[in-house]
């Protein structure tokens, strides 16, 4: 399919399709099944993507990145998302992605040396710890109820979070807590930057849960106990948390659709190779007739949610909130690559579940999607208020626009 790209987005997302062709499938065929992959195995793919001039494109040159606009990097995260290893390699995976994204969109010349650019190195690692047991800050973050009270010149941070991906192994945290607290949460939260050696950060645990054998993939539950931070470590502006993370997970969004979908097209790659090999019923499964339709519509439904993406991204560039194209896409994304993937090991059969291909372990991680960066019955919610046009914007519900 052609689409509307730019011929330097179509050149990086080539580059990047024989990279991951070369340099990172190998290496992930060696760790099928298994888990973690190791800190050395994974620079070392880094080192080759950066010797490729492959490596952060989303990122400002100035901070070490490419300095690319944005709608001509996703189809290269589409094409890193064909193997789990493949944002690892290029410093496209969440969460430090989108953090390194909101600390250099909000972040202060002091910040960006002290996090931002170690993050982009991939000598630190981060998490954005928002979501909260029972109470809120999940699917509806006005519940929030960690706070954090300015005491002279610093911030006194006290809350309880979990589902902070990446938690356990960060070095820095972003951490969203209630600033003012006679003000809509809305209004009155703030973002900060908490060092995880901090005195007071007390790690409880990973959380148990389906996938997650590559870094990145953790999901740390965490104590703050009257954790004191510098006021510099306030990220952006005092009580305009909520704006930031708006404008931080609207692009993260996208960029999850097209690893996902990247994901999907290379379980669809995988499922084709071996019905085409693989004979039944005189003669090989790719000439049965149903599973054709079936692979006709998953590649239909493929190409659809690619197109809304990059829709939904020209928005965003345009200066475009974006709000409805984005929640769109998302949902529409999530549940095409979870259908392909399933279909993908159906076609394969016992080959499918088992660990020899890429398959199970895909299944394991696509899942999530439907949950993580909004719930679909969240995005779903954001459509049907503009379809019936009764969005009320003084109570306009930011979950609709970014989980955390």
């Amino acid at each position: 399919m052609e689409y509307h790209d730019s011929d330097r987005a179509r050149e990086l997302a080539a580059d990047v399709r024989e990279f991951v062709d070369d340099e990172v499938i190998p290496v992930e065929r060696e760790w099928l099944g298994n888990g973690p992959v190791p800190n050395d195995v994974v620079e070392d793919l880094r080192e080759k993507a950066r010797e490729r001039d492959l490596y952060a494109p989303q990122i400002d040159e100035e901070h070490g990145g490419l300095g690319l606009e944005f709608s001509d990097v996703l189809p290269a995260f589409e094409e890193a998302g064909r193997s789990l290893l493949g944002p690892l390699a290029l410093r496209v995976d969440a969460p430090d992605e989108g953090n390194m994204h909101t600390l250099e969109m909000a972040g202060t010349e002091e910040q960006k040396e002290q996090w931002l650019e170690p993050l982009v190195d991939a000598e630190i690692h981060s998490g954005f710890s928002m979501t909260e047991p029972m109470q809120g800050g999940g699917s509806d973050p006005k519940m929030i109820k960690t706070t954090a009270e300015k005491e002279g010149d610093e911030w006194v941070i006290n809350g309880h979070k979990w589902w902070t991906t990446q938690g356990s192994e960060a070095d820095v945290l972003l951490v969203m807590a209630r600033t003012d607290q006679d003000a809509h949460p809305y209004e009155g939260c703030s973002i900060f930057l908490v060092p995880s050696d901090a005195d007071g950060v007390e790690y409880q645990r990973d959380i148990p849960h389906v996938g997650g054998k590559f870094r990145g993939s953790s999901h740390a539950e965490i104590i703050y106990d009257d954790v004191r931070i510098p006021e510099e470590n306030l990220l952006g502006a005092e009580n305009a948390g909520f704006a930031i993370a708006q404008k931080r997970l609207g692009p993260a969004r996208l960029t999850h659709c097209m690893r996902f979908s990247g994901m999907a097209q290379r379980s669809l790659e995988v499922a084709k190779a071996y019905t085409s090999e693989r004979e039944g019923f005189g003669s090989t499964l790719s000439e049965k007739q149903s599973l054709r339709y079936e692979i006709a519509d998953a590649e239909t439904q493929l190409h659809a949610a690619r197109t809304m993406v990059r829709h939904a991204a020209r928005e965003i560039s345009e200066g475009n909130e974006a709000r409805v194209p984005v929640s769109m896409a998302k949902v529409f994304t999530a549940n095409v690559a979870q259908e392909t993937v399933d279909l993908s090991i159906q076609c394969c059969g016992g080959n499918g579940i088992g660990k020899d291909l890429p398959l199970a372990d895909f299944y394991e991680n696509v899942r999530s999607f439907r949950i993580v960066d909004g719930a679909d019955e969240v995005h779903k919610r954001v459509i049907a208020r503009n379809a019936f046009e009764d969005i009320d914007e003084s109570e306009l519900d930011p979950v609709t626009r970014f989980r955390g």
